[in-house]
């Protein structure tokens, strides 16, 4: 048995049985056995395996009488051949220079089919943000039927950071429905996350989208590429502006000029298509008042991650342990606190989803068919990888400012000796970036949490220095250094503490007047 497997590979630390369970269920879920758990594969239906027998040790039920505890979800595939696919930018006068394909710029797989070829002008549209009900939108006036348009990472300072996220969330369809025919990406040098070079690994992997055409929100046939900040000038050569000058105002989060480009793209898209089946996994802790446990609160986090892919130092298990191991685990050492304690009023789903690597298509999946009445999930919880590198004594929330679950996560945090941090980045995306985001489109009020840390902190050199180095890299395993397993459980412990606070509270958590995502608004 797997879990058995676990027991067996408990840390040796001297921790708490918690801690030490935490922890030895993130050796067994990235454990180099397990191939990386891309979605689908051989290695994610053994780390799921794993995650139903932890779900019947803790003697959760099925949420699912028909399928025990599996959600079946097909997706369709698309591989990219980076090098075989071409991109050039040519003028009116017929000259031109070419984007080197898989060096200058990646075609991106996910979302929908790209097209074969592709001719069309290019328009840069600013930070491509379409918020007219804010007062604010980058396309008020530009035309972009049948244009590529190419926008630049960032947003104005006076936005509120979810809402910027949520309208990049909705941009790729807002596109499609205005007639646009692609989007290209680009970063401004000091907001990248990933090193160009390892983007360049990654865009060789394989990408999803789900095969019910309903639930797809990228159009298919746009053709979405990123371009190397080191040569997105090429695209400015001869326009009213240069990269760098809107970089900067970018970095400044200053407002953004939209132009037409003296360009066209010329491009050829080579990508091998194909089809895979992979479950979410789900369980449920019955509640205890006869009415109030036909309603449910989840905790989720994601258990798949990108695989086997291009080796880095010679190691090519990309094995996902705080990305999302540590979040599936976290969901498992909650099942196992709240099980042993007082039943709550409310019925609890843990739901491990698949897809998220792949544009949080599993928990999409689930929002639109969650296997309970719909309706009758008022509030999701949700893990993904909160980077347990330092003491926990502050927790970002995300979402917190939306609904009254804030008001929640800032009683429980004061109980707890804690403070709810604001987001320090906000225009990383984070808000649109994790399975909670699905959930919150569905109408659902919903959380997310990590450490906190704020701008110009140890804390926040850790985080950048992590990301810089490990997110979505071989080296994110469990030989990794600085991982504090025991404050990991004081974020367990906050977070049930919500979830318990929540399920017992006789009115469900309810959207602020405020706003942007509550249904209707």
């Amino acid at each position: 048995m797997i879990a058995m497997a676990a027991t067996a590979a408990a840390s040796a630390e001297n921790l708490t049985p918690r801690a030490d369970r935490w922890w030895a269920d993130i050796k067994v879920m990235a454990d180099d056995s397990m191939q990386g758990r891309l979605t689908g594969s051989d290695g994610y239906m053994r780390a799921a395996e794993f995650v139903i027998e932890r779900f019947h040790a803790e003697a959760l039920t099925t949420a699912i009488p028909s399928s025990g505890f599996e959600q079946p979800v097909a997706f369709e595939t698309q591989r990219i051949n980076q090098t075989a696919s071409y991109a050039y930018l040519t003028r009116q006068d017929g000259s031109g220079q070419a984007l080197k394909a898989g060096e200058a710029i990646l075609v991106s797989s996910g979302g929908g089919p790209r097209p074969a070829q592709i001719n069309a002008p290019l328009v840069f549209a600013g930070y491509g943000l379409h918020l007219p009900k804010a007062g604010y939108d980058d396309f008020r006036g530009v035309d972009i039927k049948g244009k590529i348009v190419v926008v630049i990472s960032g947003g104005p300072a006076d936005l509120p950071g979810p809402l910027k996220a949520a309208a990049r969330a909705e941009r790729v369809r807002f596109l499609g429905q205005s007639g646009a025919v692609g989007m290209i990406t680009l970063t401004a040098p000091k907001q990248v996350e990933i090193p160009w070079e390892r983007q360049k690994l990654l865009a060789g992997q394989t990408g999803m989208y789900l095969a019910d055409k309903s639930l797809r929100e990228t159009p298919d046939g746009m053709y979405l590429a990123s371009v190397d900040p080191a040569q997105s000038q090429m695209l400015f050569d001869g326009a009213r502006y240069s990269f760098a000058q809107l970089a900067a105002q970018s970095d400044a989060s200053g407002p953004m000029v939209s132009f037409d480009l003296p360009w066209r793209l010329k491009a050829g898209v080579v990508a091998v298509h194909g089809e895979v089946t992979s479950p979410n996994l789900v369980a449920k802790l019955e509640g205890s008042d006869p009415k109030l446990r036909n309603q449910y609160v989840v905790i989720s986090a994601h258990l798949d991650h990108l695989g086997v892919g291009a080796p880095i130092n010679g190691d090519a298990i990309y094995n996902g342990a705080m990305d999302d191991a540590s979040g599936v685990a976290s969901v498992l050492d909650i099942a196992h606190r709240l099980r042993l304690g007082p039943r709550p009023k409310r019925s609890i789903l843990f739901v491990i989803v698949t897809g998220e690597e792949k544009g949080l298509l599993g928990s999409h999946y689930f929002a639109a068919h969650p296997i309970v009445p719909k309706g009758s999930i008022v509030a999701d919880l949700n893990f993904d990888m909160p980077l347990p590198l330092w003491p926990l004594k502050s927790v970002i929330a995300q979402g917190e400012g939306e609904s009254t679950l804030g008001a929640v996560a800032q009683q429980v945090a004061a109980a707890q000796g804690l403070t709810v941090a604001p987001d320090p980045l906000p225009d990383r995306n984070s808000f649109i970036r994790t399975d909670q985001f699905s959930f919150v489109k569905a109408g659902v009020p919903s959380l997310a949490f990590k450490f906190g840390f704020a701008k110009g902190t140890k804390e926040f050199q850790i985080e950048h220095d992590w990301r810089a180095t490990r997110y979505h890299s071989p080296s994110d395993d469990v030989n990794q250094p600085g991982v504090l397993k025991t404050e990991a459980i004081k974020l367990d412990d906050y977070v049930a503490g919500i979830a318990l606070k929540v399920a017992d509270t006789p009115a469900a958590p309810q959207w602020l007047a405020t706003s942007s995502f509550k249904p209707g608004g």
